[in-house]
């Protein structure tokens, strides 16, 4: 029988715990009504959640789960950690890298490959102002490079705009196409340019056998609801270099939290830095490992559709075809052409309107459009990019672009609309049809009849003019 003394005795001692059990009923942290929210989120009617209700409860969930990929138990067991997998064996690269958004696998990226105070960039001048802004974020100088008629950066156009602050170039996929990579990376390589791929718009295309995103030193997808692979908001960083991986997760990581000692000192110069948290979700991950699994087949079915949609298509005297680097490979959810002039492309997009055609919503509602010069701002070509433009920065330094650094070693840039002349005419000009990846045979021959129809109705039929394939 026990004593008080002994009572008194300290556990470690042999004495008994003075707290042997919890006596409170424990409670999951997350729980029904967690996942029932995201189970309204995901579109589920109230009947159909009320019937899922009926049949969980709290009880089922044991301690309940974590959603955190760093206090899994199994960390080989969290969704990032199979999302990262499965890039690594769909694209075939050493390394892959989960982002919380395309942003932050550019700026990620560019950190990596040494982008920074005094340094350059040439970026496109049409695509998504992403990719010019996580330059300025990584204290770098955009510099913006025309396009041709892919609307993809003009590989010719390039070498003009290198100077010995260049550092990188970013060719850039737009709606599904794909840049010309070969003459890309051999200007790059003679000059010794980093290529940072972004992938964003064309996740699962090829140039020439390969997957965009593997060409380049690194390659960044926008893995999210607003492109045909996600469900939210992600992103992926891709790459075969042990080093540019290790600083891309450094300011991915919160500046080494995943390396193999974070406490320790730097193994290498170069490899610690501060970083931030672009880390991609455990519920994001959830859904993009799904959706990545898909990504081959629904690009497979996307690219089967236009290229029989195209190869159906008539040639007009006044309209060229949007050029198409690698035809069998690009994503091709989107059929693009100039008409010869603005008033011809709106005649031809609202006859197209209302023939039917380029009306879809699996991404997102859409109609057949063209711009036109008075369009609205938008961020997708250079001209309406204000926050780079103005070269302003939050507290009012204007760095990158007055930096001693990039001052000191020669930079000035200054961006003026009519830099890019290609970009602003080509961009406002463009005519846009809109394709759904359940399309079937039928509906291709009645939509490219129905294009054949239009075109033929504003333009002159001419063999000799520009093919579609």
């Amino acid at each position: 029988m026990a004593t008080a003394r002994d009572n008194e005795r300290l556990a470690i001692n042999g004495g008994p715990k003075a707290f042997p059990a919890m006596h409170g009923r424990k409670k999951p942290k997350i729980g029904v009504e967690e996942f029932l929210s995201i189970a309204e989120r995901f579109g589920f009617s109230a009947e159909a959640l009320e019937r899922i209700r009926s049949v969980i409860g709290d009880e089922d969930l044991g301690a309940g789960p974590t959603l955190s990929r760093f206090l899994t138990a199994r960390p080989q067991a969290t969704k990032g950690e199979a999302f990262e997998k499965l890039a690594r064996e769909t694209f075939g690269t050493k390394y892959a890298l989960a982002c919380n958004s395309g942003t932050g696998a550019l700026h990620a990226s560019f950190v990596a490959a040494g982008v920074g105070p005094g340094t350059e960039v040439i970026v496109p001048a049409v695509g998504f102002f992403a990719t010019a802004t996580a330059v300025v974020m990584s204290k770098g100088v955009p510099v913006f490079c025309d396009v041709d008629e892919s609307l993809a950066m003009d590989p010719g156009k390039i070498e003009a705009l290198i100077t010995p602050r260049t550092v990188a170039v970013a060719p850039t996929c737009v709606m599904g196409t794909v840049p010309d990579m070969d003459p890309i990376l051999a200007v790059a390589r003679k000059h010794r340019l980093a290529v940072i791929e972004d992938c964003a718009q064309s996740p699962g295309a090829k140039y020439r056998g390969r997957y965009v995103g593997t060409l380049g030193d690194l390659g960044c997808f926008s893995i999210s609801g607003y492109k045909i692979v996600g469900g939210g908001e992600g992103g992926l960083l891709l790459t075969d270099a042990e080093r540019l991986f290790e600083r891309a997760r450094q300011l991915a990581e919160c500046g080494g939290l995943t390396r193999p000692d974070r406490f320790a000192p730097p193994r290498y110069e170069g490899e610690l830095f501060c970083g931030t948290n672009y880390r991609m979700s455990e519920l994001e991950a959830a859904v993009d490992v799904v959706q990545l699994r898909k990504m081959p087949a629904l690009v497979r079915q996307y690219n089967t559709i236009k290229r029989t949609i195209l190869g159906q298509l008539r040639t007009y005297r006044q309209v060229v075809p949007q050029k198409l680097n690698d035809a069998e490979g690009e994503a091709g959810y989107m059929i693009r052409f100039f008409p010869e002039s603005v008033e011809l492309g709106r005649k031809i997009a609202a006859a197209l309107n209302a023939e039917g055609i380029g009306v879809g919503d699996f991404i997102w509602p859409s109609e057949c459009s063209i711009r036109g010069p008075q369009a609205p701002p938008d961020w997708h070509v250079y001209r309406w990019m204000f926050p780079v433009l103005l070269k302003t920065d939050p507290a009012g330094s204007n760095c990158p672009f007055d930096c001693p650094i990039y001052r000191q070693r020669g930079g000035r840039i200054e961006y003026r609309r009519g830099d890019c002349p290609r970009a602003e005419d080509l961009f406002d000009r463009n005519v846009m049809i809109w394709l759904d990846p359940c399309y079937s045979p039928e509906d291709c021959r009645q939509i490219a009849g129905g294009i054949n129809k239009v075109l033929s109705a504003y333009c002159t039929e001419d063999p000799a003019a520009t093919r579609w394939l």
